[in-house]
């Protein structure tokens, strides 16, 4: 951490495990202090850690204010703000159910609306703040069987931008960053031969892991990052150049 930087209060949501438990330790370990959100079980390693974990549900608003309250409370405003909670329900389209559509919008998009809408109130006033919102590669170039998804974190692209230009006079970054396929259990769920299939298709020839994502995260929060606001970057191997 710059001494002319002292830490910041961070809020990661999905921060339970995968990309966004590891976003909250890199956040940890240089220096911030740190929240974490989680819908069902909180990580195991929050207490020892130093983690602040709060249930929360980002599909319900009065949920988000409670979280938010409880976190400004015990750390103080937010500063950071590491948007990361969502879902998958993968499905054909033809088979998609229009619940299963609108679950993964309003979890993944509308819930990162909800939570940039009220962390961002703390950044105004203090004209100082960042966010970086978790996308897809899949919401770069779409992907068969995840229509919802690919929505969801397209979604996010446009609404980070929009942002961006909305909150840029009050020195409040907004970027976007876009995993590609990264080691986490959900990637361990699938067959042998279906990561193998994509293994082949990322040029750098491997999976990427949650550290690499929470680097990128770590830098676009930075003081020397701070001229970069309206981003999307690919943390994917170069898979998204196709």
């Amino acid at each position: 951490m710059n001494s002319s930087d002292p830490g910041r209060v961070a809020l990661v949501t999905g921060g339970a495990r995968g990309i966004g438990l590891a976003c909250a330790l890199a956040l940890r370990d240089t220096g911030h202090r740190v929240a974490v959100t989680y819908r069902t079980s909180p990580p195991d390693v929050a207490a020892e850690a130093g983690l602040l974990a709060v249930r929360c549900d980002v599909t319900d608003t009065a949920g988000v204010e409670t979280a938010f309250t409880t976190i400004e409370d015990t750390l103080g405003p937010v500063e950071v703000l590491v948007s990361n909670a969502g879902i998958t329900r993968d499905s054909l389209l033809l088979r998609m159910s229009e619940e299963d559509f609108a679950a993964v919008l309003d979890t993944n998009l509308t819930g990162g609306y909800r939570v940039l809408r009220r962390g961002v109130r703390s950044m105004m006033r203090a004209r100082w703040g960042r966010v970086v919102l978790i996308s897809s590669v899949v919401g770069l170039g779409g992907q068969a069987g995840q229509a919802n998804y690919a929505a969801s974190k397209a979604g996010l692209v446009g609404l980070a931008r929009s942002v961006a230009k909305e909150f840029a006079g009050r020195n409040v970054t907004v970027n976007v960053v876009a995993p590609g396929p990264i080691e986490t259990d959900m990637f361990d769920a699938l067959t042998e031969k279906r990561q193998q299939e994509i293994r082949a298709a990322v040029p750098l020839g491997r999976f990427g892991t949650t550290d690499e994502v929470a680097a990128t995260v770590c830098f676009l929060v930075s003081p020397e990052a701070g001229y970069i606001t309206g981003a999307v970057i690919p943390v994917d191997g170069g898979l998204s150049m196709s």
